[in-house]
């Protein structure tokens, strides 16, 4: 089985090894293990690798293209020069493949989403890995992308793969998943007591679109109302600057640590000693640092995005909240309030996030090559 995969994920190579984001890298190994033969059209930078970043373990044929967006007038001449090449190497692609995997949404995606149009007899998957929810508001360029994914027409012999369940979908669209752990993993860790410090987490990019702020101010309010709080923050972004300022302003020190990005094993044993995760983001797929969380007895309190009401599910897995200190810190002191709830709460988001391992996917995975 020759598999083609078109992606917007940026790849690098160290040691005549590809690699990529690790969650997405993950992911496409239980994908690569059902080809013999794999070419991944994806941009291409020269940077070095980083830990948050690890390689293929197939060997995969990279077809590099250059990244591009459309954000200014300047980028979007550049774009008019390299968008026909990277059509050229999607078309080439799609010729060479038995069967075609694309990761939408993104520009990349978007060209995918129009060249498979002339493939209606090729076998493809397409993994919609944002916001399904057909009311959200978004990007012209994902609306547009939906639009081509729904209509059976235009996307024929395919397998549009979605977070969530929602209604009047057309029968190509598949409620589907990830997973970043194993079954062999899963566990009945120890009990989370709410007394002596309560440890809260927050795991993400800090970008302004994921509210890492209003976390911090959130956890603020509630050292102010007295409670033991500890926040630590893994990721990196543009934010991190301005929560820096934030904790020397407020003397926040012995209270809230910005970690930046660290390996997976470091975020897991911090999800298994944390209580709560608060991430209260703008715009998610699936949002698997809430998923992760929960697999580790990590109560989640976060926004009311994406699938993720479907995952909480009536507030009985975590708290849904609006972005409003005053609605967080209402739900954090429920919590605490009621440490009976807590912890049954703790127990239903493990038995539902437990379900789904990386084993689970991978077999759900190779049922698409079988068809």
């Amino acid at each position: 089985m020759k598999l083609g995969i078109i992606t917007h994920a940026a790849h690098k190579i160290k040691d005549k090894h590809l690699y990529a984001y690790e969650p997405y890298v993950r992911e496409m190994n239980l994908w690569t293990k059902n080809a013999s033969k794999i070419r991944v059209v994806a941009p291409f930078l020269k940077d070095d690798v980083v830990e948050i970043e690890s390689a293929y373990s197939d060997s995969v044929q990279l077809k590099k293209i250059p990244a591009f967006n459309t954000l200014t007038i300047k980028n979007k001449l550049k774009a008019v020069v390299k968008v026909p090449y990277i059509i050229a190497s999607i078309f080439k692609t799609f010729f060479w493949a038995e069967h075609i995997h694309i990761r939408c949404p993104g520009n990349v995606g978007l060209l995918a989403c129009i060249v498979q149009i002339f493939f209606p007899n090729k076998q493809k998957t397409i993994k919609y890995a944002g916001n399904w929810d057909p009311n959200s508001k978004q990007p012209f360029s994902y609306r547009l992308q939906k639009r081509i994914l729904s209509n059976t027409f235009f996307t024929r012999n395919s397998k549009v793969l979605v977070y969530g369940e929602w209604e009047n979908q057309t029968k190509n669209i598949i409620p589907f998943f990830t997973a970043s752990y194993s079954s062999s993993e899963v566990s009945i860790n120890d009990t989370k007591y709410l007394e002596n410090t309560i440890k809260v987490l927050y795991v993400g990019t800090l970008s302004e679109n994921k509210r890492p702020l209003l976390t911090v101010e959130s956890v603020h309010q509630l050292i102010k109302e007295g409670n033991n709080i500890q926040l630590n923050m893994y990721g990196d972004g543009p934010e991190y600057t301005k929560i820096e300022k934030y904790i020397d302003e407020n003397n926040l020190h012995k209270y809230i640590f910005l970690h930046g990005n660290r390996s997976k094993e470091v975020i897991k044993k911090a999800y298994l000693e944390a209580h709560f995760l608060i991430f209260i983001s703008r715009s998610e797929g699936w949002p698997k640092v809430v998923a992760e969380a929960m697999f580790w007895g990590c109560l989640p309190i976060v926004s009311k995005v994406s699938c993720v009401p479907y995952m909480i599910h009536k507030d009985q897995r975590g708290t849904l909240v609006n972005d409003t200190i005053d609605a967080i810190v209402k739900a954090f002191n429920e919590y605490l309030d009621n440490p009976q709830f807590y912890n049954e709460s703790v127990t239903r988001a493990k038995d539902w996030s437990q379900q789904f391992t990386l084993d689970k996917l991978a077999l759900e995975i190779s049922h698409f090559f079988k068809d």
